[in-house]
C-alpha cells in the first residue's frame, strides 16, 4: 500500500498570488500543483486581468475553499496586477506562481527553515524547464548557487524566476512593490534592489518547472525584454552595487539585442532541446 505524502500545517500563513490573462491552457496543472503541496497554511489570491476564456470556470471547478478569486475592474499591466494582488494577501509571505508553470509537492515545505529564520528576508530555489514542443526538461543552472549576499551573483548568474520565489511581505512593502511600467523584467528589477538590502536563502534543488512554449517565447517577447532592460539599464541608480557590476549588465544588454535582432537563433535553438 502506498502511503500518502505526509501534510504539513505550520504557523506561517503563505499568500500564493496566480495573475491569470486567458491561461487555461495549463491553469488546472498550475492549481493542482497548489492544492497537492504537503505544507497546507496557505491561501491563494487568483487575480484575473479580465480574461475571456474559461479560466475563472476552471478555478472555481476545484470547489477549494483557500482559493479566492478576484475580478480586476481593469485591464493592467502584468506588475501593476502583481502589486494589487498583493494589497489582497493576508500571509506574512507571499508567493508567485505563473498560470503556465507548476510547483513541486514540496515547493512550500522545503522552506520550513526559512519561514522561521529572522536571517532570511526572501528565498527561491533552482528549477526545471520545460520545453513543451519537446516534452524535454532541462534543470536551470548546475552548479551551486550561493546564499546570502546575491547581488554580485545575480548580476553575472540570474538564476530567480517569479514562480519561485518567496519573500516577506513587508519586504515588497518597503521598495513600494513591483515596478508597474514593466511586463517582463519586473521580478528582475525587484529582485535586485531586495539583494542591496537583503540576504537570501537558496534551495540547492529544483522544486518547480517553467513552461517553455509559443506564447511566452517568441519573437515580440525577445524585443519587449530587450526594450525593458535597456530601459532598466539606463534609469539605474550608480551606486557601488552598480558600479561593481556595471560590466556585466553591459554584456547582458548586448546580449538580449543581439538575440532580439536574430530569433532564428533561438528557434534553432529550441528545436534541439
Amino acid at each position: 500500500m502506498v502511503e500518502e505524502p505526509k501534510k504539513i500545517k505550520m504557523s506561517k500563513l503563505i499568500s500564493i498570488i496566480v495573475n491569470c490573462y486567458n491561461g487555461e491552457k495549463y491553469l488546472k496543472q498550475t492549481l493542482e500543483s497548489i492544492q497537492k503541496q504537503n505544507y497546507t497554511n496557505w491561501e491563494l489570491i487568483f487575480w484575473d486581468n479580465q480574461s475571456t476564456d474559461n479560466s475563472k470556470a476552471i478555478l472555481k471547478s476545484f470547489n477549494e475553499s483557500r482559493f479566492k478569486y478576484f475580478y480586476s475592474e481593469k485591464f493592467t499591466s502584468l506588475y501593476e496586477a502583481r502589486n494589487l494582488a498583493c494589497k489582497k494577501c493576508n500571509g506574512e509571505f507571499i508567493a508567485f506562481l505563473d498560470c503556465d508553470d507548476w510547483w513541486y509537492d514540496n515547493f512550500l515545505s522545503e522552506r520550513e527553515s526559512f519561514f522561521s529564520s529572522k536571517q532570511f528576508k526572501f528565498s527561491y530555489s533552482k528549477f526545471h524547464f520545460f520545453f513543451q514542443k519537446s516534452n524535454k526538461f532541462m534543470i536551470n543552472y548546475e552548479k551551486e548557487i550561493p546564499n546570502g549576499e546575491v547581488y554580485d551573483f545575480l548580476s553575472r548568474n540570474y538564476v530567480v524566476a517569479i514562480s519561485g520565489l518567496i519573500l516577506r511581505k513587508d519586504l515588497l512593502e518597503k521598495i513600494n512593490f513591483f515596478n508597474k511600467e514593466f511586463n517582463i523584467i519586473g521580478d528582475f528589477d525587484a529582485v535586485m534592489k531586495i539583494s542591496k538590502m537583503e540576504e537570501a536563502y537558496v534551495i540547492q534543488k529544483p522544486l518547480l518547472s517553467i513552461r517553455i512554449h509559443g506564447e511566452n517565447f517568441n519573437d515580440r517577447h525577445r524585443k519587449m525584454f530587450f526594450k525593458e532592460f535597456k530601459k532598466w539599464y539606463f534609469f539605474q541608480e550608480r551606486d557601488s552595487f552598480f558600479n561593481k557590476n556595471k560590466f556585466f549588465f553591459q554584456k547582458r544588454l548586448l546580449y538580449l539585442f543581439i538575440v532580439s535582432i536574430t530569433p532564428r537563433f533561438f528557434r534553432d535553438l529550441l528545436k534541439k532541446k
